[in-house]
């Protein structure tokens, strides 16, 4: 074991100093100056595991030392353990096998969001709220929900028992479910919100990111589609390969998509939009916020740098550190920096790191937006000579805040009020995709905050005397209630009308067709010559 352990710190370190030392110095003097260092490491952890006050294994001691090591190089370069990298290979698959259900921690309890339709789940009867107690007779309480879901998944045509507890029965419900493959859809919601206007939502980009567009989009042009909002907003990224085939259905043909560029000749690469499939050439407005990174910078910068669509929201993460994935033994893995990536005009999406504390915290004294009249901020333009701005990453055409939730609020969904409550208010209810919450169920909502100890009587009744907080708790228990009753996709329609980001890109339609129409009268001109060139930037003026 001990071997077996240094062989791990030692193939990690070696690496690192080798790809972090490449610059064509000698070899033979590298590997001298490599194997004198590895000599020193591993004494060090000979003496530090012989001589610590407590026992202390050799894992602990080598993934300590790694992280150690990593952290000075950037944010994104890790070391993945079996589990980490397994999980990630995993995440990055288009199915897997289990029951089909989307699981989370409800009051410190495991619990059942809702049955996706069809699955092994679904059709053993499992409901919204149920409570896993048991999974193989193992309790869920001290697991985490990732930890559950391993537990969850398996081969194909196994078996896994779990234990359920459900409201309104006083004995649990043992339910034994064969497991079957999964669909892992990126796509979470694709849908037409009106007569013209569709709506796509990307989680994250995996292996069938790319072909799932495909098929949504035309499935609402089949529908009617003319117009689009394709929201990216928490996408923290995935496949950069994903990131490209979705973008090249959204710019022109021979488009440039994004640049990276490293220390290392073979880190210098372009990827263009190939032509395979027809631009989406119609009012797009692409919906970004903090926890948009990575591939969905990507993606946002291409459309915005050339012009095909808009950006709203607020600015994004800034993660453009391109990570190569190396195997190591024991099944571990690192995610070595190599390269960073730039749109289309040339911008930088990676945003500074010199302070970890400013990066993972998010503080800028500019609110991570960059102005006009900061002097350190590069300025870019795109196709159309718009100006864009660097210094990490995408910053929105128009900017719009999410709303802030009342403090109130934020406590009853901190517990999953809402979610508890329809859990109990809709158990023998008939719901049809009409139901609104009425004064009765309102009154019933406030009866149920003072029981659970959400306020006393005075704080409640101050709360919901408040039409904002009304408003909010009325679309809440809409989402809460169709997401359990018929599915996620209609639960997102619900609250989608109380989304103020969702409702302002509803708002700038004509801005995006406008910006279309100068992009095409653009394309026609670009044959025009001097004249041609100086008309548009006049017009743009």
């Amino acid at each position: 074991m001990k071997k077996s352990w240094r062989t791990v710190a030692l193939t990690v370190f070696a690496l690192t100093v080798l790809v972090g030392s490449w610059a064509g110095d000698d070899l033979m003097a590298l590997n001298d100056e490599v194997q004198s260092n590895v000599r020193l490491y591993t004494e060090l952890i000979e003496v530090a595991h012989a001589n610590y006050g407590e026992e202390i294994a050799y894992r602990d001691l080598v993934y300590a030392s790694i992280q150690g090591m990593l952290r000075s190089l950037d944010p994104h370069t890790s070391f993945l353990s079996r589990e980490a990298y397994e999980s990630m290979r995993d995440k990055q698959q288009s199915h897997f096998y289990g029951l089909g259900i989307f699981v989370g921690q409800r009051n410190g309890q495991l619990t059942v969001i809702t049955p996706i339709p069809g699955t092994p789940a679904a059709e053993k009867g499992m409901q919204t709220g149920d409570i896993i107690s048991a999974i193989d007779g193992e309790p869920t309480e001290e697991l985490s929900v990732d930890e559950a879901i391993r537990k969850l998944k398996g081969p194909k045509g196994t078996e896994v028992t779990v234990t359920l507890l459900r409201p309104g029965l006083d004995e649990p419900i043992d339910l034994v479910i064969q497991r079957a493959e999964i669909p892992q859809n990126t796509v979470q919601y694709a849908y037409m919100m009106t007569d013209e206007v569709g709506y796509l939502n990307i989680r994250d980009f995996s292996r069938s990111t790319g072909s799932e567009v495909a098929r949504s989009l035309q499935s609402l042009k089949d529908q009617g589609l003319q117009k689009l909002i394709l929201d990216l907003r928490f996408n923290g990224g995935g496949l950069l390969d994903q990131a490209i085939q979705v973008a090249d259905q959204l710019v022109p043909g021979k488009s440039k998509i994004v640049e990276t560029k490293g220390r290392i000749p073979s880190s210098f690469e372009s990827y263009f939009s190939t032509g395979t499939y027809q631009a989406l050439d119609m009012p797009l407005i692409v919906l970004v916020n903090g926890g948009s990174a990575s591939a969905s910078e990507i993606l946002a910068g291409a459309v915005q740098d050339h012009d095909v669509g808009l950006v709203v929201g607020s600015p994004t993460w800034g993660k453009g550190l391109v990570q190569t994935v190396y195997s190591l033994s024991q099944g571990a893995g690192l995610a070595l920096t190599t390269a960073r990536y730039y749109t289309p005009s040339g911008r930088l999406i990676q945003r500074d790191y010199s302070s970890y504390w400013d990066y993972y915290t998010g503080y800028d004294e500019n609110g991570g937006e960059p102005g006009n009249d900061d002097e350190d901020v590069e300025v870019f333009t795109t196709d159309l000579g718009r100006k864009v701005f660097g210094g990490g990453g995408i910053t929105p055409d128009h900017k719009v805040e999410a709303d802030e939730l009342a403090p109130f609020l934020q406590k009853v969904l901190a517990r999953s009020g809402f979610f508890t409550f329809i859990v109990e208010y809709g158990a023998g209810r008939d719901i049809t995709e009409s139901w609104q919450p009425d004064e009765q169920t309102l009154q019933a909502f406030g009866e149920f905050l003072v029981r659970e100890e959400f306020g006393d009587q005075d704080e409640v009744a101050e709360a919901l005397a408040d039409p904002d907080v009304v408003d909010y708790a009325r679309h809440r228990m809409r989402f809460e209630m169709f997401n359990g009753r018929f599915g996620l996709e209609a639960g997102h329609r619900a609250l989608a009308v109380a989304d103020n980001q969702i409702q302002a890109a509803l708002a700038l339609f004509d801005e995006a067709a406008a910006l279309l129409e100068q992009r095409r009268a653009w394309k026609q001109d670009e044959s025009g010559g001097e004249g041609a060139e100086h008309d548009r930037v006049a017009a743009l003026r």
